[in-house]
């Protein structure tokens, strides 16, 4: 298995965690070595008609790699049929280092010299000028599987201003790493709508990005000229790229491995809050913590749970940037142990439970209207609930209708078996 992880420095961590059995270790054994071959790949190997005479522009970033690491833009520009002309990039920038929430400005790509249109800077929406003699848009980016991680978004926006402009839009599809089966979280409520959250789904929606831009063009019911170029070798069951010949590019600087992405849908809650969700420590989302913590009484309670594929080990970090720069934090470090049963987002519902529970005069959410927690939720009923002290379960209640619906629309737009 290829495996490229991009790693930023790292901050100091004050306590050496006994080694699980974790979540790559369980699957790496499982299943021989998977062949995936990307949309890029796809579209390289004979689904080049469309293209040819026509403009081109291409969103992506750093992910945008065939499997032999080889960069789209390279792939595109050596080839004699497609006439690459522009870049668009997501949140982080088209090489994908910059922080969270840090606005990025349209560039010149200085290995191909093709301009860079920046939809993470003065703009998330692509304007006429960006558009203007544009025929046809590639996206090839890799998705996080998670309502809140802001692709989705990006990708909505490219689809109506492509409807707008007349261009077409074709999606070089990759495999969503929470896998295509398991749905979770309350569907978005309008009320919480924002770049964080622009479409009216769940967190854990289980659709890769050709699927979700058939949903987006069919429920928003724009007119955009729309086509997918599947993958080959994916289908909904399989383990997200462990044992894949396919690299993982960390889609942005603190989503470092597949085991990152694993917990993302729950731990991310704790952006909203003032806990840390590990930013700046050495594994970012699976470590959350803050100096008031007990991490041994925290650990305990949390085990004490029960949760499904999940364990928690008591750890101590100190971030190098975000919240508690330079403080020692003490808290759990999140480990997936079976990706079949684990629920990273009723795991981040019990672990902002189960801290507002043991330090109710320190915990806080984080003030705003509406807060970000509630956009990151799509709804203020989780954060109400654990303020009103109610269960997981009767918490996950107050969705499943929405929930299930959403499967019914989901079904429509499913691409691979």
């Amino acid at each position: 298995m290829a495996l490229v992880i991009a790693l930023l420095p790292t901050a100091a961590v004050a306590a050496e965690p006994v080694q699980p059995k974790a979540l790559s270790a369980v699957t790496s054994r499982a299943a021989p070595i998977r062949h995936i071959t990307p949309g890029i790949e796809v579209l390289l190997s004979g689904r080049l008609e469309s293209l040819k005479g026509k403009r081109v522009a291409l969103l992506t970033n750093q992910t945008g790699v065939d499997r032999k690491g080889v960069r789209n833009v390279d792939l595109l520009r050596a080839h004699p049929a497609i006439n690459l002309v522009a870049l668009f990039s997501p949140e982080h920038g088209v090489r994908g280092v910059a922080q969270a929430g840090e606005k990025v400005a349209s560039d010149i790509d200085p290995k191909s010299g093709l301009p860079v249109h920046s939809l993470y800077g003065e703009t998330k929406i692509p304007t006429a000028k960006m558009m203007q003699g544009i025929d046809i848009v590639l996206v090839d980016l890799q998705d996080v599987g998670t309502r809140f991680y802001t692709y989705s978004s990006t990708l909505l926006y490219m689809l109506r201003a492509a409807e707008t402009s007349g261009a077409e839009v074709i999606v070089l599809d990759r495999p969503n790493p929470q896998g295509g089966v398991m749905i979770e979280g309350p569907v978005l409520e309008p009320a919480f709508a924002s770049f964080v959250g622009s479409f009216a789904m769940p967190v854990r929606h289980g659709m890769t990005f050709g699927e979700l831009a058939q949903m987006f063009v069919g429920e928003d019911k724009l007119r955009t000229r729309l086509r997918i170029i599947p993958m080959r070798g994916w289908n909904r069951e399989l383990a997200p790229y462990f044992g894949w010949d396919l690299p993982w590019v960390p889609p942005s600087p603190n989503m470092r491995s597949p085991q990152t992405a694993a917990v993302y849908p729950g731990t991310a809650l704790f952006e909203g809050t003032n806990i840390s969700e590990g930013r700046g420590s050495e594994k970012p989302f699976e470590y959350i913590g803050a100096p008031f913590i007990d991490s041994a009484a925290l650990a305990e309670r949390l085990n004490a749970i029960g949760l499904p594929g999940v364990e928690f080990k008591p750890i101590s970090f100190t971030p190098n940037f975000s919240k508690y720069a330079g403080q020692q934090c003490h808290g759990v470090w999140v480990i997936p142990t079976d990706r079949t049963t684990f629920q990273p987002f009723r795991t981040g519902i019990a672990l902002v439970k189960t801290v507002h529970e043991l330090y109710p005069d320190t915990f806080e959410f984080s003030p705003g209207a509406p807060r970000f927690f509630d956009q990151l939720a799509g709804t203020d009923s989780v954060r109400k609930g654990i303020l009103d002290g109610k269960s997981i379960r009767d918490i996950e209640r107050q969705w499943q209708q929405g929930l299930d619906a959403f499967k019914q629309l989901r079904a429509r737009y499913l691409i691979y078996p």
